[in-house]
């Protein structure tokens, strides 16, 4: 049985974004020797939803940094909504793409890193709104997901239930910040191996090690 990575992040962390180039590159490279899962960590549940206008100075101060580390650039059809927040109409919350990322991994379970990556694309550079049914479209077209299965599948209580599930295990496994990388070598053993953006180069000595460490136990 091969030893699981679980990457924990949230489809609306900047950082995870910037990130998924070097989580996608990590999958391309370990996924022989490693089982990849995806957990979405909820990281912002407001109830009730609050408008972007709360977090949009946060971002405006934010994303210039994560572009200039990570190579990533954010679409202007986000910024729109970040720089204009008083006339947006976004509610960002993390429910729904959490409960979309857990439909898909129970249909593609090879290809979660991939349409994680996806869903932040669609809303850091492509500008769409995660919390409204219509932004899934193009994604579903991409990885050739049905459209009415998808969705009817999202309707469904029993993926809400495994998205806060995810959001729990990953106060469980402490994660305090996204994006977060870990090795389960254990029942009860784990590995951090990132906390926050973390070079691909960095990254793969870490698994390497974690892995050499497995193989002489």
């Amino acid at each position: 049985m091969k030893p699981t990575l679980f990457y924990c992040y949230d489809s609306y962390c900047g950082w995870c974004y910037g990130f998924s180039e070097v989580i996608k590159k990590v999958h391309s490279h370990f996924r022989d020797v490693l089982d990849f899962e995806v957990l979405s960590g909820g990281l912002i549940l407001p109830d009730p939803p609050q408008p972007i206008a709360v977090a949009a100075k946060f971002i405006r101060e934010g994303y210039i940094r994560v572009e200039e580390l990570t190579g990533a650039r954010f679409g202007e059809d986000y910024l729109w909504h970040v720089f204009n927040p008083e006339k947006s109409d976004w509610y960002p919350h993390s429910e729904k793409p959490a409960i979309a990322l857990c439909v898909f991994k129970e249909y593609f379970p090879e290809q979660q890193v991939s349409f994680a990556a996806g869903l932040q694309y669609a809303l850091h550079f492509e500008g769409r709104d995660l919390t409204d049914d219509a932004a899934y479209g193009p994604l579903l077209e991409k990885f050739n997901f049905p459209e009415g299965l998808f969705y009817e599948n999202l309707a469904d209580p029993k993926y809400k239930e495994q998205a806060h599930y995810e959001f729990a295990l990953c106060k469980q496994l402490q994660v305090t910040g996204y994006p977060a990388v870990l090795i389960q070598v254990s029942e009860l053993k784990f590995h951090l191996v990132a906390r926050g953006y973390t070079p691909y180069e960095m990254l793969e000595e870490r698994i390497d090690n974690v892995l050499k460490e497995i193989s002489q136990s």
